[in-house]
């Protein structure tokens, strides 16, 4: 649940403490330059009573060469001071922006994936990128309100109240009388571009699930569906964004009014004094004028409260996100990791998402330096298995040990670096080949990479690249074929050189002639280390040292693959099903494939199928 608002102090104290704090040298100078800047403007409008009185009316021509020369320096003073306040600004509103996106990623990176799945890609895209960008925007605006726009005002009020006290208070008559509307109109603009904000996290999670599924929404001839639906988010965002800017205007145009107010009160109390002679012309424009200076910085004042409720929108939800708690962490004092290639234990372990129940009382042995391979249908628990090793969740009861010590005794950094791990995904990133395998590894010698490329094949469609190792892969590997990102990631693997290895379905998405070669690679990657196996197809595990079959988040049976035919049960049906008549019938997921055409064998297969798909879905 969101916590209430929090108000604008607290939040002007976390961006101080947290950001601005770090720029107080350039704050302070900039701040300074725009108290000069400010201060002409008071000047200005105290020049006007010399420039009527002594040179318009009294024609005094000694006074016109000094008054031109105080309106140049005027000029070239606010002119210096805005340049260089403007570039210090833009250093601290660029580099706050920058500290805080990386801890947004720092700490969003580290979020288990249960975070993850709460808070798709495009909502978190949203937070680091948009809506950092408009709290950018906040720091010009209330620091210079606070510096430059705040002195001006003051200055020029000054001069008003030097001349006449009473045409001020006449001019500031309407101030009281608008405080109530602003205050409702603040609290209007915060609430609708609030709105706004999640409006454009979900338009941004749309994007990245149209973009990232274009191939099967061409399949599915979805495009009008899908413009149809991101049409409907975008109309209902640009309502929620012209309902924000109409609270940040109308407490502009309040402004507005006011000013008009207090000028036809100034005209009618003060027109009449000079009518009488009791004020000069100069004293008149000298305030006129300093009144007329007072206008902008005021408009200016008043609009930083709706750009202040509009990036307190952004800004309480970057705070959310980044106060959200990280759960898996290491332990204050880890143990060392194990040595040499350690096994696997799993010993009643249970883990359930929300009411769902994942593993129930999970007991699992992967002997060390051995192949032990997970079969089973879809949802038994086999990735889970993996997620549990690595640490991307915890188990609500049970234990979890490698080489006969708990994972949760382990720091990340030293649990994680026992794992290579290749899985069917087969992620790359938008890089070259060679930052792709190396990620950012400068100790591997050219001689050891090379070793790499052959062993994983690698080798054998580099040069068929444009520029080898420096070609880039495209966005997601986009540019190589499924079993050249499979190889790559493979090379990742060997150059990593860890004691234990999980593959996860890792050849299970190509083609026959991908498939042998990858597996190949995959042979010599698994050799002297600790393996757990995840796999569909059977032929790619019938020589593992040990099969266990997985069924409703328990071990329904294990053995070698021998064993496990001679005692039937869910992988003799399994093995059955295909590899009958030499050909592949359905894989361990329960997808069928291909039957034969002889309606004699139909009617043993469907029998099988139905025998197995009650054991394995029952």
């Amino acid at each position: 649940m969101r916590q209430p608002p929090m108000s604008s102090r607290e939040l002007l104290g976390w961006l101080w403490k947290g950001y601005l704090r770090h720029f107080i040298g350039l704050l302070g100078i900039a701040m300074i330059f725009m108290v000069i800047e400010g201060a002409t403007v008071g000047a200005l409008g105290y020049m006007m009573q010399p420039m009527f009185d002594l040179v318009f009316v009294d024609g005094n021509t000694g006074a016109l060469k000094w008054v031109s020369l105080v309106f140049l320096l005027i000029f070239v003073m606010r002119g210096v001071s805005s340049v260089v306040q403007k570039v210090l600004l833009s250093k601290v509103k660029q580099g706050s922006a920058a500290l805080l996106r990386k801890d947004m990623l720092a700490r969003l990176i580290r979020q288990d994936t249960a975070f993850h799945q709460i808070h798709p890609p495009g909502l978190l895209i949203q937070r680091v990128q948009t809506d950092v960008r408009a709290i950018n925007s906040v720091w010009t605006a209330v620091i210079t309100g606070a510096g430059r726009d705040l002195v001006a005002l003051v200055a020029v009020l000054g001069v008003a109240v030097s001349i006449d006290w009473r045409w001020t208070v006449a001019m500031l008559i309407a101030v009281p009388i608008l405080f109530l509307p602003i205050i409702v109109l603040q609290r209007y603009v915060r609430k609708k571009a609030s709105q706004a904000r999640d409006l454009g996290a979900t338009l941004a999670t749309r994007l990245d699930e149209v973009f990232h599924g274009m191939v099967p929404i061409k399949l599915n001839n979805l495009e009008d569906y899908q413009n149809a639906r991101f049409g409907a988010h975008t109309d209902r965002f640009v309502t929620a964004g012209v309902k924000a800017a109409f609270g940040t205007a109308s407490i502009s145009g309040i402004t507005d009014i006011m000013a008009g107010v207090g000028f036809m009160a100034v005209l009618l109390y003060g027109g009449n004094e000079i009518i009488a002679g009791e004020k000069t012309v100069g004293e008149f424009m000298s305030f006129f004028t300093s009144i007329g200076l007072a206008f902008e910085p005021m408009r200016r004042l008043a609009a930083i409260s709706g750009i202040w409720q509009a990036a307190a929108a952004a800004l309480e939800r970057i705070k959310e996100l980044l106060d959200a708690p990280i759960l898996l962490v290491s332990p204050e004092n880890p143990v060392p990791a194990p040595t040499g290639t350690p096994g696997v234990s799993l010993q009643n372990v249970k883990l359930s998402y929300g009411t769902a129940e994942v593993l129930r009382g999970l007991r699992l042995e992967a002997e060390a330096g051995k192949i032990t391979a997970l079969v089973g249908p879809s949802g038994a628990g086999k990735s889970t298995i993996f997620n549990l090793l690595t640490r991307l969740a915890d188990p609500q009861e049970g234990s979890v040990e490698i080489g006969g010590v708990p994972v949760s005794d382990l720091a990340l950094e030293d649990l994680r670096g026992l794992f290579s791990v290749v899985t069917q995904e087969a992620l790359l990133f938008d890089e070259t080949l060679r930052e792709n395998i190396l990620l950012g590894r400068t100790d591997v010698s050219e001689e050891k990479l090379q070793e790499v490329l052959k062993a994983a094949h690698v080798a054998d469609f580099l040069p068929k690249l444009t520029n080898g190792l420096d070609t880039p892969v495209g966005p997601r590997g986009s540019a190589l074929s499924g079993g050249q990102r499979q190889r790559v990631v493979i090379a990742r693997a060997l150059l990593r050189d860890t004691p234990i290895l999980l593959l996860d379905e890792a050849t299970s998405a190509l083609d026959t002639k991908s498939e042998k070669v990858v597996q190949q690679a995959l042979d010599k990657l698994s050799g002297g280390r600790t393996t757990i196996v995840i796999a569909h197809r059977l032929s790619t595990i019938r020589n593992a040292d040990k099969i266990v079959v997985m069924d409703r988040g328990m071990v329904a049976d294990q053995g070698t693959h021998e064993e496990l035919l001679e005692r039937g049960g869910i992988y003799a049906d399994l093995h059955r099903l295909q590899f009958q008549d030499g050909k592949t019938l359905v894989d361990t997921a329960g997808v069928a494939a291909q039957l034969p055409a002889n309606s004699e064998d139909q009617h043993q297969h469907s029998s099988w199928l139905r025998r197995l798909t009650r054991r394995m879905f029952s």
